[in-house]
């Protein structure tokens, strides 16, 4: 019986160490006419958030869209403005922001502008530790805003 329990215990740690190279993923650029998304990951944001965040959203939150009329959803620069304006506390910021992103719903919007604009986003059928990890990372760190949005929120004032 012990003997079967070691040998059992080896098969696993022996599968378990095949499976992890310890070399990083690599990932390709995504594009099409109206963005590209470099995923390649660099610089201190090198994390399992950020990973999650850049190659299930970045498609449409596009930080590196060439203008505001490229762009396939608003950029996490304004939805973090938005979110952080009606949540007092990280806890309350990220469960709104998974709630959204698992039951999207045009009268529970934050942003009606970018709905009207951009229509209400689709369900992800992303795992809840996973949209956690996502909007954990946009409430803690800075987010990339696209070269455009300065001068696109000089026009929005008043309006907001």
């Amino acid at each position: 019986m012990t003997k079967t329990i070691i040998l059992l215990l080896s098969i696993t740690m022996l599968i378990s160490g095949c499976n992890s190279s310890g070399e990083k993923d690599e990932y390709t650029v995504v594009s099409n006419d109206l963005y590209d998304v470099d995923l390649t990951i660099e610089g201190p944001q090198e994390n399992d958030s950020y990973i999650l965040m850049k190659t299930n959203c970045y498609a449409c939150h596009n930080p590196k869209a060439k203008s505001h009329d490229d762009i396939l959803a608003p950029p996490f620069k304004a939805v973090k403005m938005h979110y952080v304006r009606a949540y007092d506390t990280k806890e309350e910021f990220v469960d709104a922001m998974v709630n959204w992103i698992q039951n999207p719903d045009e009268q529970n919007a934050l942003m009606p502008g970018a709905v009207k604009r951009f229509k209400v986003m689709p369900k992800l059928p992303l795992p809840t530790e996973d949209l956690e990890k996502i909007a954990s990372y946009i409430y803690d760190n800075n987010i990339e805003e696209p070269v455009w949005m300065e001068e696109h929120m000089k026009g929005k004032k008043g309006r907001m």
